[in-house]
């Protein structure tokens, strides 16, 4: 292929990841929106969005050490905007504790990790190596955020529904990983094509499993219990707290129906024994 068609291909492939990234970036908005509305967290975790905003910082800083690389440059840009948007009103709503915890999260590894990271990288005299093993980096953090919906998967396998599975979300992810995979190829990266091999094999595994499970009934575990679906839990808790109600009212119901029926035997007895008193006085 000669060098201006696989150019021009390469920014077809690099202008429709960002487009398509930039909707994966957007899912969790309605989420927050019930966050927002909630004025609470609900049991959602913060760690996702720390992960997802790490591994943009680090595309971003090995975009910058590259040239050519516009397109990495604004998706990871609008991601790294829009992952400290979510990170920002999750700790104005999250309890103090929670709050605390997404803190040290972020200066730990957004921070800590993130800055010996580019420390230690420009300590390198070769900018070519300093590339490769920033590549090598990002390769091992985006296969990390690419393998985590194998809980996700894992609990449909378990639960034989896909109730908790997206598949407009999982379709989203292997198109992405498509786009971007190709785009490597033809811009000859292999740290941007090489981990969206592993996108694409676990997006095809989602929604293969979804059409394999979404007619089946469901059958929740009694130990099931996720902070990553806090609409479930609570749920299970409101007719856990109706259950126990209703068994509370039925326990005293049936104990004020005995207190009742003892109270009528004792008067009966009483009633007998003075029927039963009223002859012999006559006799008398």
């Amino acid at each position: 292929m000669a060098a201006p068609d696989a150019f021009l291909l390469a920014s077809v492939f690099g202008i429709l990841g960002n487009i398509v990234a930039f909707m994966v970036y957007l899912a969790p908005l309605p989420t927050f929106y019930r966050i927002f509305k909630k004025k609470s967290t609900e049991g959602f975790q913060s760690i996702p969005y720390s992960v997802a905003l790490f591994s943009a910082m680090l595309m971003l800083y090995y975009a910058f050490l590259k040239t050519n690389a516009f397109m990495l440059i604004t998706i990871n840009s609008v991601g790294c905007i829009i992952e400290t948007s979510y990170l920002v009103m999750y700790m104005i709503y999250a309890p103090a504790k929670t709050r605390i915890y997404t803190a040290k999260l972020l200066v730990l590894f957004n921070v800590g990790v993130y800055g010996v990271i580019i420390l230690s990288t420009y300590l390198i005299p070769n900018n070519f190596l300093r590339i490769k093993v920033v590549g090598w980096i990002s390769v091992v953090f985006s296969v990390c955020v690419f393998a985590a919906p194998l809980s996700i998967m894992r609990l449909v396998i378990r639960t034989r529904s896909v109730e908790f599975m997206s598949f407009p979300l999982s379709f989203c992810l292997t198109l992405c990983a498509v786009m971007w995979f190709f785009y490597g190829l033809l811009v000859r990266d292999l740290f941007i094509a090489a981990p969206n091999i592993l996108g694409f094999a676990f997006g095809l595994a989602q929604m293969i499993m979804y059409l394999m499970f979404k007619n089946s009934k469901k059958s929740m575990l009694p130990e099931f219990s996720l902070n990553q679906i806090p609409n479930v839990v609570a749920v299970n808790d409101i007719v856990a707290s109706d259950s126990q109600l209703k068994t509370e009212d039925t326990t005293k119901s049936s104990e004020a129906e005995e207190n009742q029926s003892t109270e009528s035997m004792t008067n009966d007895s009483r009633a007998e024994g003075a029927a039963a008193a009223e002859p012999n006085e006559s006799i008398v």
